[in-house]
Parts: structure tokens; C-alpha cells; sequence
């Protein structure tokens, strides 16, 4: 069975992906993250960022850099799998992956109309936050759902393997 999924887009095809959406007069909502082990949060935080605009592109980071903000037992799961399972997702239009420390190079790429990413980044401190600002975009912070995380996961399965 072959799973419909959005397109995973190399860097260079960013700004021609980008550049039609905004042709068709599609707004685009850009949000990243590691998504390591994806989970109910992850999809429901998808999901309400993808109803900020017509079009959600969700940057995620490569394996390399997940490692450097995560340490070295992480991710869990390889890049190219978890492009593959967020682009299955009903609520994701396109997946890229970014190996920079910050997904400012995406973000200019692509000049989203929207800038989601979780609640518990304050004000100023969203990589993009001025370029989409200064562009007349917005910034949306989505509420982070409670219980609901990749570390509490490795948690509770790290607790569990001790158990047995």
C-alpha cells in the first residue's frame, strides 16, 4: 500500500516551492523542530499551526543537528524517517530538512506568511521572529500540550525497561 504523503523538498527547491504557493495565493505556515519519536502533541500542534494558512511546511532538523542540541544518544529516529512519517500527515503540504543550527536559511527561503512554534519560546526569542515581522507576516506561539513530549516518551520507556 503506498501512503499518500506531502513532498519532502531538497533546500534548493524551497524558494520555486515557496514562490508557486504564494502564485496560487496560498498562505504558508512554516514551523520546525527535531519531531523525534512523533507523537499526540506533535500532531496536535501540527494540526492547529496548519490552520493558521493554507499551506504548513514543517522544517525539520537533521540527524547532526539534533545531536548538537540533544546530545549524542539522539534522535532516536533517522531524519529521513521522520520527514517520511510528517509528510503522511493530512495537516503538513511539505517537509525539508535543515542541518544549520537555526532554520533561519528556511525561513528566508521561504518567506512564510506565518511563523508558528510553541509557547514556551517568549517573545524575541523565536528564530525568524523579525525577518517574518518585518516582512508583514506573524508570529503564532501554540500552547504546548501537557504530558505530552519526546523526552517524557524516553522517560517512560527507560522507567519501563528498568521494571522488567
Amino acid at each position: 500500500m503506498t501512503i499518500p504523503a506531502a513532498p519532502i523538498l531538497e533546500a534548493a527547491e524551497l524558494a520555486a516551492w515557496a514562490e508557486s504557493e504564494h502564485a496560487a495565493g496560498r498562505s504558508i505556515v512554516f514551523t520546525n523542530g527535531c519531531f523525534d519519536l512523533i507523537h499526540f502533541g506533535h500532531v496536535d500542534s501540527l494540526a492547529e499551526a496548519a490552520g493558521l494558512g493554507d499551506a504548513l511546511l514543517v522544517a525539520i532538523n537533521s540527524d547532526a543537528s539534533v545531536r548538537e542540541l540533544k546530545g549524542p544518544r539522539r534522535p532516536i529516529v533517522p531524519q529521513d524517517d521522520r520527514a517520511s512519517v510528517l509528510a503522511a500527515l493530512r495537516p503538513v503540504a511539505a517537509v525539508t530538512i535543515f542541518g544549520q543550527p537555526t532554520p533561519l536559511e528556511t525561513i528566508m527561503a521561504v518567506r512564510p506568511d506565518v511563523l508558528v512554534k510553541g509557547a514556551e519560546y517568549g517573545a524575541g526569542r523565536i528564530v525568524g521572529e523579525q525577518e517574518v515581522l518585518g516582512w508583514g507576516g506573524r508570529v503564532v506561539r501554540v500552547a504546548m500540550r501537557p504530558g505530552r513530549s519526546t523526552s517524557g516518551l524516553i522517560e517512560a520507556i527507560v522507567a519501563l525497561s528498568r521494571s522488567e
